[in-house]
């Protein structure tokens, strides 16, 4: 009875469900609760369930489920349910996701940390997406690896017992015994974990933040494809896409935007491509510069992902540490970077840089001529040899379309590598994929970055492909007008609340290609002490963006979004972008993005509406 109640269910939410859960890849804040994430999404989808109400003005005024699609989104949320439903289970216990090896790994990573013994268990043949001995060598973590005849026979283990299966349609899960985690890989969609046993929950929100920071959640058309097979009890329809001709269409428009001449690598997500970046540069490390430490130059206040998967990768990796990298405000990146390049060659370690141009938030692009030289000039060690070169990692995600690898551009002489989130610019919001591309001198580098892709099973879905043939043509006129409203926008600001301090590109830089839509505003405060004056100003911050997302709905947001096709979107990146960044180095401004396509006219008028309350 209830297995009926719940497919009838489920079956009559897909019909009525809001269009936003299947083609929207950012969440609005004023809606969301990060500390509930999904369970408050589910407590009141469970709530409308015990109701029988899938009204879709009930779904659409559902919250927010997690944020953006790498931690999860409704579907997601309704598939782990559904699943859970069936087999008895806590929807907590079931976890979705895009890649097939992800699940593996981040139940690895907890039993590293906890020095436990893991046992991988599968039958008829091992997965070809998993490389054993590059688990071992490469990320660190330890396991025993056997095949097995009968899964009901399995004997007890003092560690994890992980069962692999390969599926071909959602079904029931049987409760074998002695089975701690079961997954089910699923060959175009990507794979479900479930987590078996009390004494295993808390495994649950250490799982769910490596879906968050390294791969991201079974995709939302995924999921739908999913969730249909779970209703008819079926196997998964094929779906026909033109996926080789995407692909190819592609790769030559990352090669065209960027003006690289190598192979490009498409991800699931930025983060995605981050980590293949990370785990690739390791193993170049470790083969090619044995028992060297690796430091990982991080700045201290950029993008909240990238510091902390940093931060994790160098905790599970033998002689990997992140060093801090102050490059906004006061500091400049090219100082630090000259120190801390310096230092690191005294030491004989191996210098990887990840930095943003821009950066975030405040959208400051450091001297590029000066920037060359840091990275070029011959270091050496404390015994006189030459120091090993720093590679430059660079995320361009504001930037996308400047030409820093390319033949004779300003980053050619060096050992440079860029990437970009693909949920911004390059497919205008609607899919997370990401790319990177690397200059003539990082063709060794790539190769690596490429194998770890394709072992964490985190390349761009079918789907991801054919979204960015779509959009990555139209990409750069889109920078281009994007940017001009900004200017717009930016101008008018400055002019009639002149005490605000504004982060935006100057016009030189723009006339040199660094057109981003993006702007950071620090709005005037008062009070009689520096806690009463950094008080009134986040309280001011709030009454902007609430007042912009009242009056002109259907374009403003509170979102972390950039780059989308329409409207207009405002975040405090110290309480969304950099939610993991230390607290000291968080700095509580407003950033807003406009879109090539807004109503500017309407949202100057608010904005005037705003000085007069202030």
């Amino acid at each position: 009875m209830m297995k009926n109640s719940v497919v009838n269910y489920i079956k009559v939410v897909l019909e009525n469900m809001p269009t936003s859960w299947l083609n929207i890849t950012t969440h609005r804040l004023d809606i969301y609760d990060e500390k509930l994430a999904k369970t408050q999404f589910l407590n009141q989808f469970e709530s409308l369930f015990l109701d029988n109400n899938s009204e879709s003005s009930a779904l659409n005024e559902l919250p927010t489920a997690y944020d953006y699609i790498r931690l999860g989104h409704p579907l997601s949320c309704v598939l782990e349910w559904g699943i859970a439903k069936l087999n008895h289970l806590k929807s907590e216990n079931v976890i979705s996701f895009s890649s097939k090896t992800i699940p593996v790994l981040a139940i690895l990573r907890k039993n590293l940390l906890l020095n436990k013994n893991t046992r991988i268990l599968y039958s008829d043949k091992l997965p070809a997406f998993f490389d054993a001995e590059i688990v071992k060598e490469v990320y660190g973590y330890t396991f025993d690896l056997e095949k097995i005849e009968n899964a009901n026979a399995i004997s007890e283990f003092n560690g994890s017992t992980i069962f692999i299966s390969e599926q071909d349609a959602i079904s029931s899960i049987n409760n074998v015994q002695n089975i701690d985690f079961f997954i089910n890989v699923y060959a175009k969609l990507g794979s479900v974990l479930v987590i078996n046993g009390e004494q295993n929950e808390t495994y649950i929100s250490e799982i769910q933040h490596v879906r968050r920071r390294e791969t991201i959640a079974m995709t939302p058309a995924n999921c739908l494809v999913a969730l249909n097979s779970l209703i008819e009890q079926s196997s998964f329809e094929n779906q026909k896409k033109n996926n080789e001709t995407n692909k190819v269409a592609v790769l030559n428009s990352i090669k065209e935007v960027t003006g690289t001449i190598a192979k490009p690598l498409v991800a699931s997500s930025g983060l995605s491509i981050q980590y293949a970046i990370m785990m690739g540069l390791i193993h170049y490390a470790q083969e090619n510069h044995k028992g060297k430490a690796i430091k990982f130059i991080v700045p201290t206040n950029c993008y909240g992902g990238t510091n902390d998967q940093a931060r994790r990768v160098a905790a599970c990796v033998d002689n990997v540490e992140v060093v801090d990298l102050p490059v906004d405000g006061d500091n400049d990146m090219v100082k630090s970077i000259h120190a801390v390049l310096n230092k690191i060659a005294n030491e004989d370690a191996v210098p990887y840089i990840i930095a943003e141009i821009p950066t975030n938030p405040r959208v400051e692009v450091p001297d590029l001529l000066k920037l060359k030289e840091a990275l070029s000039v011959p270091r050496k060690t404390a015994n006189g040899e030459l120091a090993i070169d720093p590679v430059f990692i660079l995320d361009q995600t504001f930037c996308p379309n400047f030409l820093f690898l390319g033949e004779g551009k300003i980053l050619s002489t060096v050992r440079a590598i860029s990437y970009a989130s693909g949920s911004k610019f390059p497919s205008g919001g609607e899919c997370t994929a990401g790319y990177c591309v690397g200059n003539k001198k990082t063709d060794a580098l790539m190769t690596k970055i490429e194998l770890h892709l394709n072992l964490c099973d985190n390349e761009a879905t079918d789907l991801q492909y054919e979204i960015l043939a779509k959009q990555l043509p139209s990409m750069n006129q889109r920078i281009i007008d994007a940017y001009k409203n900004t200017r717009e926008f930016v101008n008018f600001i400055h002019d009639s609340l002149p005490a605000a301090k504004i982060n935006f590109v100057s016009e030189e830089l723009a006339s040199l290609g660094f057109t981003p839509s993006v702007f950071s505003l620090d709005l005037p405060t008062k009070g009689a002490t520096d806690q009463e004056k950094e008080a009134y100003k986040r309280a001011l911050n709030l009454k902007l963006i609430n007042l912009m997302i009242t009056e002109i709905p259907n374009e403003s947001k509170y979102c972390v979004s950039y780059g989308q096709l329409k409207g207009c979107y405002w975040t405090i990146p110290a309480t969304s972008t950099q939610g993991t960044t230390k607290e000291g180095d968080k700095d509580y401004i407003i950033r807003a993005s406009l879109s090539p396509n807004l109503d500017l006219e309407h949202h100057k008028k608010v904005f005037l509406k705003f000085i007069e309350t202030i």
